[in-house]
């Protein structure tokens, strides 16, 4: 989450501004705009030194009443590693009503350590894993019999209702097949 500059507009009169004396970032960062009465326009301006590692989108902003907006400072972090930068943003409530001058440091960011933590769990052996039963739907010969018991089933249904010799030859076959997959899947 990049760091935040709050600026309060309207606290204590219409276009006051309330805001610290100084800010610190290492890298981009938002000015939030907080207005606390009418809505107006507020004006955001790097100086010099700023501009040559920041930039704004725009510099003028009307922040609507009771609400908040957040105006971001996108910053050049390779600009950065060489040295520190030290400016000024200028922030001016209803076209310079009222303005403050924020003296920001800009440094480099610091780097993200990552670290792993090892203990003597990690010297011993894992341990086997245990062997574990397979479920019935893990187990091949289970479809095999309900769908071979459901064939059965339509082909003999099948021999009744027709009364015919050739469907009862292969209500047979029928078996035979799921007889014989079962016999395969056993080996194994």
């Amino acid at each position: 989450m990049p760091a935040e500059l709050p600026v309060h507009v309207n606290r204590d009169e219409l276009h006051s501004l309330d805001v610290q004396p100084s800010f610190e970032a290492d890298g981009p960062f938002d000015v939030r705009l907080v207005n606390h009465g009418e809505s107006l326009h507020v004006h955001v301006h790097l100086d010099d030194g700023l501009s040559r590692v920041a930039h704004l989108d725009a510099a003028n902003h009307y922040v609507e009443r009771e609400s908040e907006r957040f105006v971001r400072v996108d910053v050049d972090e390779d600009a950065l590693s060489a040295e520190p930068i030290r400016g000024k943003i200028k922030v001016a409530s209803a076209y310079g009503a009222e303005t403050r001058w924020i003296d920001v440091n800009l440094s480099e960011p610091e780097p993200e350590t990552e670290s792993v933590r090892v203990d003597e769990s990690l010297s011993k052996p894992a341990s086997p894993q245990r062997e574990t039963e397979p479920s019935a739907l893990a187990r091949p010969e289970v479809p095999v019999i309900v769908l071979g018991g459901l064939a059965l089933v339509v082909a003999l249904a099948a021999a009744v209702v027709l009364q015919d010799t050739l469907v009862l030859v292969g209500s047979l076959v029928v078996l035979a097949g799921v007889l014989v997959a079962l016999f395969f899947l056993s080996r194994d």
